[in-house]
């Protein structure tokens, strides 16, 4: 579709289209996603996508990101994104496990949704390392019951050192292994969403070419 466009745009003397370039807040393009006009746009034309869409409204790149790590079996029937959606719309309160986790998870309305928050996590409120976070990460997705119990003892010790007390760490450790089980890695989920707007924004703005 680019090579047509730029093909047309050598003949009228225009400037040549750099996909990579195009702007991630165009209006239009969330106009057209919010009325579900998503056939043919990569990872969003699916029926039961298209109802998704039409429930959460995206209104940002990283709603688009939300999308695709939302649209699974274990999400969806786990009122995950019942949840999620409520928050975003204000029929919810958005509620953080704890204060200091607003800025983590401030972009999914206080929901565990990518398996880089669970990182994360344990390196703001355990002083986790990245790697001994990214062992915790794994432990979770495997569901390994000796790595994990060993894996509380650590989050909890480190919890308590950073004088968070352990029945709060307990409870937050509780959530994580719940949502680790639908956790999405969400740099992979970005790359997806990236060339998701991409192709809504070709449909949007060049439509034949599309």
């Amino acid at each position: 579709a680019v090579e047509i466009i730029n093909q047309q745009h050598v003949q009228n003397n225009e400037e040549l289209l750099d996909i990579t370039q195009i702007p991630l807040d165009d209006s239009a393009v969330f106009k057209n996603l919010q009325e579900a006009q998503t056939t043919a746009v990569f990872q969003l034309e699916s029926r039961g996508m298209k109802d998704l869409i039409k429930r959460l409204l995206p209104n940002s790149f990283e709603d688009i990101v939300a999308l695709v790590a939302l649209f699974r079996p274990g999400p969806l029937q786990s009122g995950m994104v019942d949840d999620f959606i409520n928050r975003k719309h204000g029929r919810q309160a958005i509620k953080y496990p704890h204060p200091e986790l607003e800025p983590v998870l401030e972009n999914t309305y206080g929901v565990i949704l990518y398996q880089e928050q669970v990182m994360q996590i344990a390196q703001v409120l355990a002083k986790f390392s990245l790697g001994e976070a990214d062992m915790l990460r794994r432990a979770m997705g495997k569901k390994k019951f000796e790595e994990m119990a060993r894996q509380r003892e650590l989050f909890n010790a480190g919890a308590l050192a950073n004088n968070i007390d352990e029945k709060t760490a307990t409870l937050i450790f509780d959530l994580m292994e719940k949502f680790a089980g639908y956790g999405f890695n969400k740099s992979h989920s970005a790359a997806y969403a990236l060339v998701s707007y991409q192709t809504a924004w070709l449909k949007t703005h060049y439509p034949a070419p599309f």
